[in-house]
């Protein structure tokens, strides 16, 4: 479970953690009652395996439906089952320190990656996923370094460059930022497509930062001659509020873009949507919208 996707110093037992030291955020609370009360949860409840006899294997199947069913809480209660019957503790610890990131348990999803390096130090998953849990809080410095020694230990992951570049980008290195992002996308040609905005780091960004991070993207496939992906990178980074035009001129090919019929469409609808979703905001908090234009009779 790799993350396209982090605390003060914590101390690590070297002895094995167990399920009750594990599961201890996934104590009841009303949001998770409230789940249980629902349709999805009647359905699912009657076929999870008993913890007291089920295999490791099983277990660990539960814990995967459970979260992709979102019952994040009950997804971890069955890791722990399944580590407490001998599963794979490396694997189930990724498990779960990815699940708590969806939680927002940050803290904790870092305690389970830093466990996961700890007991092997050349685990790329967990160095990547521990780079996503540093990234998460701002600590991109740790979040560099992290996603630098997944990328020593497997340098064909595009999911490791691309977060190593978002790293890059949130520090102001873009220059390096976007030598990782083309390494990505020379793995992968298709991982934008794959992974959306490169997975939680991208969602992470400011709106600003991200329209920028965009136009990054739209930079990268023009100089790859992919114009449709690049006519798309640019939208979205208008209609974030980038200054599209003015920053194509500091490009030697996307300079030759700037006239372009597509380019100026795409920025004048971008401008257009902006106004609109600013006249909406401004109505909804008793402002006056604009008038309509007059049409003549």
């Amino acid at each position: 479970m790799t993350l396209l996707l982090p605390v003060l110093g914590l101390v690590l037992s070297n002895s094995p953690l167990t399920s009750q030291k594990l599961s201890t955020s996934a104590t009841p609370d009303a949001a998770r009652d409230l789940r249980h009360q629902s349709a999805d949860w009647f359905a699912i409840e009657p076929h999870l395996p008993d913890p007291a006899t089920a295999s490791p294997q099983k277990l660990e199947i539960a814990g995967d439906v459970l979260r992709a069913r979102r019952f994040p809480e009950d997804a971890l209660v069955y890791y722990g089952y399944a580590l407490q019957r001998g599963g794979p503790e490396q694997e189930l610890l990724i498990r779960m320190g990815v699940t708590e990131l969806d939680l927002r348990h940050i803290e904790v999803a870092r305690t389970y990656f830093l466990r996961v390096v700890h007991l092997q130090k050349k685990n790329a998953q967990g160095w990547n996923n521990l780079g996503a849990a540093e990234y998460v809080e701002g600590r991109y410095g740790n979040a560099v370094s992290d996603y630098s020694k997944a990328i020593k230990l497997d340098k064909k992951s595009a999911i490791y460059h691309s977060n190593l570049g978002t790293a890059y980008f949130e520090e102001k290195d873009f220059e390096k930022a976007r030598r990782q992002f083309d390494i990505a996308l020379t793995l992968d040609p298709d991982m934008m497509q794959h992974h959306g905005a490169s997975g939680i780091e991208a969602h992470m960004l400011s709106p600003a930062d991200h329209a920028h991070y965009c136009f990054e993207i739209a930079r990268l496939y023009a100089h790859r001659g992919d114009e449709e992906n690049m006519l798309r990178y640019l939208t979205l980074s208008s209609e974030g509020g980038f200054d599209v035009l003015g920053s194509m001129n500091s490009d030697e090919v996307l300079a030759k873009y700037r006239k372009d019929p597509r380019v100026i469409s795409l920025v004048r609808n971008a401008n257009a949507l902006r106004n609109q979703k600013t006249a909406v905001a401004d109505a909804r908090n008793g402002g006056v919208p604009p008038l309509l234009p007059q049409i003549p009779n």
